[in-house]
């Protein structure tokens, strides 16, 4: 699929560079990119789904703590 994307000039720069000295096109190199970074979310969102399970064993009254410090927290 062909699409059209707006990337500043010093990342085109360095992509440019790196897909010739790799020897890889322009495009396997953004799709490549891509994919890399489609896994690293996966992997992190698969990382929080163990934290929160672990979560669901807390003890009710820690938990109960927790929310209320949270609750306290400038974000």
């Amino acid at each position: 699929m062909k699409t059209a994307v707006s990337i500043p000039n010093d990342v085109f720069e360095a992509a440019e560079d790196l897909a010739h000295r790799t020897g890889v096109s322009r495009s396997e190199l953004y799709a490549n990119a891509l994919r890399a970074l489609l896994v690293n979310d996966h992997q992190i969102t698969m990382s929080l789904a163990a934290v929160y399970t672990e979560v669901d064993q807390i003890e009710p009254s820690v938990k109960s703590a927790a929310r209320r410090v949270f609750a306290k927290t400038e974000w």
